[in-house]
């Protein structure tokens, strides 16, 4: 194996590691204001953690493209590694690129809006519904990195 295949199994070592960051800062974010929150009122435990898990979709997003990228060579799924070109495996390392880079930011991002989130539920737990929309919307631009790290990877030829 040469530098084209130590290029693929970088941008996957990337989307795995920059999403999984995101979503590891952005639950931690919200899960530090889910516990003040469940230390006064338990009984919003429920609530609390669907807003906590919303960010931990990022992560899950950028090991789906990691695996499609390794799949795609041959590295997983107990077939023979392709013989791939250099130019293959920058490609293949650039395709995963914005689940990576999207992945760590709309992590933290949707963590912020998620413990914000936590805010609403405290004073007026009514209102969760729109708490735990408003901290979806950050998820669209994550969900399309994710289609675009698809789309790409299934566009290269091997």
């Amino acid at each position: 194996m040469g530098i084209e295949i130590a290029l693929i199994i970088a941008g996957a070592a990337l989307a795995v590691g920059l999403a999984g960051c995101g979503s590891a800062i952005g639950m931690g974010i919200t899960g530090s204001a889910a516990a003040g929150l469940i230390s006064e009122e338990p009984e919003k435990f429920g609530k609390a953690l669907l807003l906590q898990v919303l960010p931990g979709t990022q992560g899950i997003y950028g090991f789906l493209a990691a695996m499609l990228a390794l799949q795609k060579i041959g590295l997983i799924g107990g077939e023979a590694v392709a013989e791939i070109s250099p130019e293959v495996g920058l490609q293949m390392l650039f395709a995963c690129l914005p689940i990576a880079v999207v992945g760590l930011i709309s992590g933290i991002f949707q963590g912020k809006v998620s413990a914000s989130g936590i805010s609403t539920l405290a004073k007026r737990p009514e209102e969760a519904g729109k708490a735990i929309i408003l901290s979806v919307m950050v998820e669209t631009y994550a969900v399309i990195s994710l289609l675009a790290t698809i789309l790409i990877i299934t566009g290269i030829t091997v």
